[in-house]
């Protein structure tokens, strides 16, 4: 199983450093790191090298449980395709990441990597500016396929011509039933006052607000600033009666697990694993909604092997391989037909897994999820602002 410090690098802030002096320039209407899509392919040298660079988080893929430096899955796409694959865990913060390889991109260079992984609302960044290749679905009959219908049409790339999900994940509520004695179901509960002081929301903008604004009855899909500002309001007068406790990162778990805090804003993928040594955590998606997120893979501009990742983020769509994976880090699998594999196991603890809503959602959790719009550049600044005043307060 992945290890629980995965999730704690997944904390892009937004708003500031690199990311946001572009977003201040492209929301003033001077796109200067934009790339036009005449510019953004190289000729591509995958049929004479037979190789290509994947870029991607820590701890986010199968390893063997003996050989650490084995990637069963990794290992059976090179021996079949003849493919060398040069994997590097070189994301621990997709800002950072941002800021490491767009001198190259905004001055039309390769960034040296073939295929990267960062979360949906920094993708959404990648293609408004331009620095992502169109995938050719032509050549990933999985991917058109078994792609998940919930992940097809994210706001910022649809269709997902430019984007495929790596792994998936829902934003919702953690909470220790048996000390808090009752049961939570809607974001509302987490402003009762048995819960003042209790209670601990997640620090990034990007991760924290769609499920906020869902708790208001919003439609994420189609949010507008009016919403954002009330959510804001809100929230700066619930941290202010001193109903919310702290903004985290991945360290409410220990917080969770400690009984300091009783409810948190959480992630799907961490709750399964903190279930197995306190069994006392529930994680509910709240009956108003929550938030259907993904990291995806992207190729970027002027990658020189773009056919050798097209066919190896096909090869991770096909529901056996899909089914290894999702095995070893316990997310939401973006791949429903991968379940089946799991199901007909005959390893029982693998066959459970089928079974887990949080990895593969059933049709009525299904019906409460949605993918957020992203916040354009133009926002970004400014909500960005808001957001972190209140964080520190």
């Amino acid at each position: 199983m992945a290890d629980l410090s995965r999730r704690s690098l997944l904390r892009g802030m937004g708003g500031i450093g690199v990311t946001g002096a572009l977003a201040a320039m492209t929301g003033c209407g001077v796109p200067p790191a934009y790339v036009d899509a005449a510019d953004r392919e190289s000729p591509d040298r995958s049929a004479q090298d037979r190789r290509l660079v994947f870029a991607n988080w820590p701890l986010y893929i199968d390893v063997d449980d003996h050989d650490k430096q084995r990637r069963p899955t990794l290992d059976a796409f090179q021996k079949s395709t003849g493919t060398s694959v040069t994997y590097t865990e070189e994301i621990n913060d997709n800002d950072e990441f941002f800021g490491k390889i767009s001198p190259a991109l905004m001055n039309h260079q390769a960034t040296g990597r073939d295929l990267i992984v960062v979360s949906d609302w920094m993708c959404a960044r990648f293609v408004r500016l331009g620095w992502v290749e169109t995938m050719d679905r032509k050549a990933q009959p999985n991917v058109a396929k078994y792609l998940d219908p919930l992940l097809r049409t994210p706001h910022f790339d649809p269709g997902r011509m430019h984007s495929v999900p790596w792994q998936s994940g829902i934003t919702g509520i953690a909470y220790n039933r048996r000390k808090l004695g009752r049961e939570i179901k809607h974001t509302s509960d987490l402003w009762k006052d048995d819960l003042r002081g209790r209670v601990t929301l997640l620090s990034g903008l990007d991760e924290a607000f769609a499920m906020l604004l869902q708790g208001n009855g919003v439609d994420i899909t189609r949010w507008t600033a009016d919403d954002f500002h009330r959510m804001i309001d809100q929230v700066r007068g619930l941290v202010r009666r001193g109903q919310v406790r702290r903004f985290t990162g991945n360290d409410y778990i220990k917080d969770l697990d400690s009984g300091d805090v009783l409810a948190a804003q959480a992630y799907s993928g961490d709750v399964i694993q903190l279930q197995a040594d306190n069994p006392d955590i529930e994680f509910v998606v709240p009956e108003e909604g929550a938030e259907l997120w993904a990291e995806s893979m992207m190729i970027p501009n002027l990658a020189a092997h773009k056919r050798n990742a097209e066919r190896l983020i096909d090869y991770y769509y096909r529901p056996e391989v899909a089914a290894e994976l999702a095995a070893w880090v316990n997310y939401v699998c973006p791949v429903p037909a991968a379940r089946e594999v799991l199901a007909s196991s005959k390893d029982k603890d693998r066959a459970k897994l089928a079974e887990d809503p949080l990895i593969f959602p059933g049709a009525q959790l299904r019906r409460r999820l949605a993918i957020a719009r992203d916040i354009t550049a133009g926002e970004r600044t400014e909500f960005a602002k808001e957001w972190n005043a209140i964080v520190g307060l």
